[in-house]
């Protein structure tokens, strides 16, 4: 017996024939707001690099988010297509585009490539390296979807290939604004660990609410593994990773960034409170707007490290130095 044979599917609405309407909601094109995950990789080049932020720089950044935007289509092209099977077994997903009949399959591959294709030639207008980091992100949508890897049903992988793509994304943000050097390993570490931490956040979210309509392995088979327990353990795993690498960061490149940690924690603590929640939007990002306390305290995060970014406070630094309070200063 399939997986997908393991449990029977919910029924889905009958469609009569694919719509264009159907195609064009398998890009997700109301996902493109992960893109934001760009930026902090823009400014980050900006802040470390000391490079020029001007007119020409900006139009980078547009033509660059629109090639990460079809980039990413194409791996949620792909993603719909060969998890239409398993959306049969979800209480909300059965009713998307493929499994409801609204997608011609040969149409939505020849879609995948095409849109793949298009975001890599649109990255060549910026240069190579940004280009790559598109190859990468495109790479790692058919590592996550499709056999024989298919990485989304291993678990723990699952979560770690998903939320590479932050790091990918911010990649890309740098390589926009400058090609001479690599980010800070620390920094892409950091960045992953988060993307972890939010999407186990969502597996969470996930395993309550299918375990009890007894649909977990049908619906993914890395979830079949996992208890709520499990899954919150994971959570605490990542999230005392993500700090750790943060502080690694700004101890080594921007000191200033350690008054950041209440508003980082107040984030994850309110992304967290989603997680608990019956259909919240830690199950679907795209909603994430619609949380008015999570975007506050996403706003005030981010401005305080924008602004932390360009202000320097020389106190920071005398108050870790060795010789502060009498301490010994290291031989040199």
């Amino acid at each position: 017996m399939s997986l997908s044979e393991s449990a029977e599917p919910l029924p889905v609405p009958a469609a009569n024939s694919p719509t264009l309407r159907g195609h064009v909601q398998i890009m997700r094109v109301d996902h493109w707001t992960k893109n934001v995950f760009v930026l902090p990789g823009v400014v980050a080049a900006v802040s470390l690099t000391g490079a020029h932020f001007g007119m020409a720089t900006f139009v980078r950044v547009i033509i660059g988010l629109i090639a990460v935007g079809l980039v990413a289509s194409s791996n949620y092209t792909i993603n719909e297509v060969l998890d239409a099977p398993f959306d049969a077994h979800h209480p909300t997903k059965r009713s998307r585009p493929v499994p409801s009949g609204r997608v011609s399959i040969p149409l939505a591959y020849v879609q995948w490539i095409v849109l793949g294709i298009a975001g890599v030639a649109l990255g060549l207008m910026i240069g190579g390296r940004f280009t790559a980091a598109l190859v990468a992100l495109w790479i790692m949508g058919c590592v996550y979807n499709i056999r024989p890897l298919r990485s989304k049903d291993v678990p723990y992988i699952d979560v770690l290939t998903e939320a590479i793509n932050n790091p990918i994304r911010m990649v890309a943000g740098w390589y926009i604004v400058t090609a001479a050097i690599v980010p800070p390993a620390t920094m892409l570490l950091g960045y992953w660990m988060v993307g972890c931490y939010f999407m186990a956040i969502k597996r969470y979210a996930e395993v309550r609410q299918l375990a009890e309509a007894g649909k977990l392995a049908a619906y993914r088979r890395s979830l079949a593994y996992f208890t709520p327990e499990r899954m919150l353990i994971a959570i605490m795993f990542y999230a005392a990773a993500a700090m750790l690498f943060f502080g690694a960061f700004i101890i080594r490149y921007r000191l200033e960034l350690v008054l950041s940690f209440p508003f980082v924690a107040l984030v994850m603590a309110a992304y967290l409170e989603l997680g608990f929640r019956a259909e919240s939007a830690a199950q679907n990002p795209e909603k994430l707007y619609h949380e008015p306390r999570l975007m506050l305290a996403v706003t005030a995060c981010t401005v305080v490290m924008v602004a932390l970014m360009y202000v320097d406070l020389p106190f920071l630094h005398a108050l870790i130095d060795p010789s502060f309070l009498g301490g010994v200063r290291p031989a040199q």
